[in-house]
């Protein structure tokens, strides 16, 4: 029989707080309620924070983050239209498959896993469509399979040097909350994210942003909608409804989330994620391992995906940790299967935590044959937290 808490280090669904376990666990309510507009219009008020937007209109949408992409995909473009671009892990990937069968041209770079958007090679092609065919510019901010963050502003840049308008859509599912985000300054039309991730929360919404001009392109949309039909939803979020049945405990405990984000600061939470992520980096570089990213200008904030050795099995390092130790660690997808466990350090988590996790990798390493040295992990990521000016 298994005993004490289970440790959960996947990248999503991550930890979830006391606070807001609590905050969910009420009696269900009437959605239609006089006070329920005003408790959802301070939710949208409060989320306009975490993405640091004065003028983009939240949403919320019963789903998971896919939903969010197919919303920003079908609320602006029309069948056809072109949509610049690249796939350097599954989430990226995924993102580009789905332009292809809802049925837009995609110009889609394929880039080597470990490293992130090509933004050199966005300016050149963006630079090169005179004719402005593209109409809308992809970029997953934080590629939960290789533990890679993209630079945005940098996409932002290669867009205005070009002189292009194209739309820009961000995959914020594994960052926002996480990690830093600036909707207004880096020119986002739309942002998306879960609830899975950084806000804390069990999978079931699907928070986007939308700016002005996304709205504005959404005028122009033939494209077929009605679940995820900005007009409706916007119409509704004036009065802080929903058009449909919406996820009413989820979005009590968003609340609770939020006020907790609010309560640590948003720049504290980001510094904390910088330092646990340090501290696991600390470890495999102790390990005499490799991060699937490839550099530091890639590395992760919420996500390290760690190498094996060659000839070794990530799988049975995984199984090993929940098997015998009752931990989860993140699976390689894909192209990475087999080569890579994945360490999600994000959310609400702590030192301790994190501690656990490098113990408990240690310990199924070498159960699974990998000649690392037990303790060896453990130290550099003590060592790192104890010289840190972090918390001090």
């Amino acid at each position: 029989m298994k005993t004490g808490y289970s440790g959960l280090f996947i990248p999503g669904p991550t930890n979830i707080p006391e606070k807001v376990m609590q905050a969910m666990t009420l009696h269900l309510e009437d959605m239609r309620a006089p006070d329920f507009g005003g408790f959802t219009l301070g939710l949208l008020n409060d989320l306009k924070k975490v993405f640091k937007t004065k003028t983009g209109q939240p949403m919320i949408f019963p789903c998971s983050g896919t939903g969010g992409w197919e919303s920003a995909l079908t609320n602006t473009l029309n069948p056809g239209d072109k949509i610049l671009c690249s796939a350097f892990g599954q989430f990226s990937h995924l993102w580009a498959d789905m332009c292809k069968r809802l049925g837009f041209e995609v110009v889609r770079l394929e880039v080597e896993w470990g490293k992130g958007v090509p933004v050199d090679e966005y300016q050149r092609i963006l630079s090169e469509d005179k004719d402005h065919t593209i109409k809308a510019v992809l970029a997953c901010q934080n590629e939960t399979a290789t533990g890679v963050t993209s630079d945005i502003a940098g996409v932002r840049k290669a867009l205005d040097a070009a002189g292009h308008p194209a739309l820009l859509f961000v995959d914020g599912v594994s960052s926002v909350g996480s990690i830093d985000f600036r909707m207004d300054e880096w020119g986002v039309d739309v942002v998306v994210s879960g609830s899975q991730k950084g806000f804390m929360l069990p999978t079931g919404l699907g928070i986007i942003c939308v700016s002005e001009k996304a709205f504005e392109a959404h005028k122009s949309s033939k494209y077929p909608r009605c679940f995820f039909s900005w007009e409706d939803m916007s119409n509704s979020f004036k009065t802080g409804f929903f058009p449909y049945t919406p996820a009413t405990t989820l979005l009590r405990g968003l609340r609770a989330s939020l006020d907790m984000i609010e309560e640590e600061g948003l720049e504290n939470v980001f510094a904390r994620h910088k330092h646990l992520a340090t501290g696991v980096r600390k470890a495999v570089d102790a390990w005499g391992l490799k991060l699937c990213a490839q550099g530091p200008e890639w590395y992760s904030d919420t996500v390290s995906a760690i190498m094996v050795p060659e000839g070794h099995d990530a799988t049975k390092v995984i199984a090993r940790g929940y098997e015998r130790y009752q931990t989860s660690f993140g699976t390689g997808l894909s192209k990475v299967a087999g080569k890579v466990f994945r360490i999600g350090h994000l959310g609400w988590l702590n030192e301790i935590m994190v501690l656990q996790a490098v113990a408990t990798a240690e310990m199924a390493m070498k159960d699974s044959g990998i000649p690392i040295e037990l303790g060896s992990g453990v130290a550099a990521t003590q060592t790192h937290f104890m010289q840190s000016n972090y918390g001090s």
